[in-house]
Formats: C-alpha cells, sequence, structure tokens
C-alpha cells in the first residue's frame, strides 16, 4: 500500500484523476508484479531460512546458541559485514541501497552476502 501511494505521489502531474479506484487498482498490480520480477532476478534478497529461525528464538538457551552461530558467522569478518547482513537481509534495504550506506560497489555488497551465506551453509551442515 505504501508503494502504491508513493507511485501516486511520485506521478501526480501526470496521472489523470478518471476512474480513480481502476488506476490505484493497475498501479498495485504493477508494484506487486515488479516486486515478483525482482524477486526472480535477484534471489540474494530472501534471507536464508537459519537466519530467521534465529531471529525468532525467545528461550534464554535457544538465544545462547544463535548467540554462537553468529559469532561463528561473522567470525573473521569485516566489521561492517554484520551491518551489511542487517541493512539488507532484516531491513529489506535494496543492494544499491546498502552500497550507499557502506559506502561499498554492489558487487562488493553481493559479494560479502553471498560469503556469508557459504559459510552459514558450512554452519548448518555442522550442526
Amino acid at each position: 500500500m505504501h508503494d502504491v501511494f508513493v507511485q501516486v505521489l511520485s506521478r501526480a502531474d501526470a496521472l489523470v484523476d478518471q476512474a480513480p479506484s481502476s488506476l490505484l487498482f493497475r498501479i498495485a498490480t504493477n508494484v506487486c508484479l515488479n516486486r515478483l520480477r525482482s524477486r526472480r532476478r535477484r534471489p540474494e534478497d530472501g534471507a536464508p531460512e537459519l537466519l530467521e529461525e534465529i531471529a525468532a528464538h525467545t528461550d534464554p538457551e535457544a538465544q545462547n546458541a544463535a548467540r554462537s552461530t553468529l559469532a561463528a558467522l561473522f567470525r573473521q569478518e569485516p566489521d561492517n559485514t554484520a551491518l551489511i547482513a542487517v541493512l539488507h537481509l532484516h531491513d529489506k534495504m535494496t543492494l544499491e541501497e546498502v552500497a550507499a550506506e557502506v559506502g561499498m560497489s554492489v558487487s562488493g555488497v553481493r559479494k560479502r552476502l553471498d560469503k556469508l551465506r557459504t559459510k552459514l551453509r558450512h554452519l548448518e551442515v555442522r550442526s
């Protein structure tokens, strides 16, 4: 809904106000289709299941295990790698937005996230 509102505001000068409900429906459909296309083109945008599971832990024992997994995941990684992961996987920022935020190239951000995914798969296999 937010994205539809943003589209309406950003193109307000070019929109014709005839049949506003049809216009909103068409904009909403296009926004949804664009998101589906983006997911197919950039599968790296999906957070790995283990990270989602870690975020859902509420009991102290599970939280300690999650901290241990995260410590192992980010061990020997540059300091801003955790920030990159949080911005992209949790805050749902695009690779371009993350790159601008941390002052890196998009390919550099993508490589960091790919490396984390590889490490995470190895941690999953060991568990």
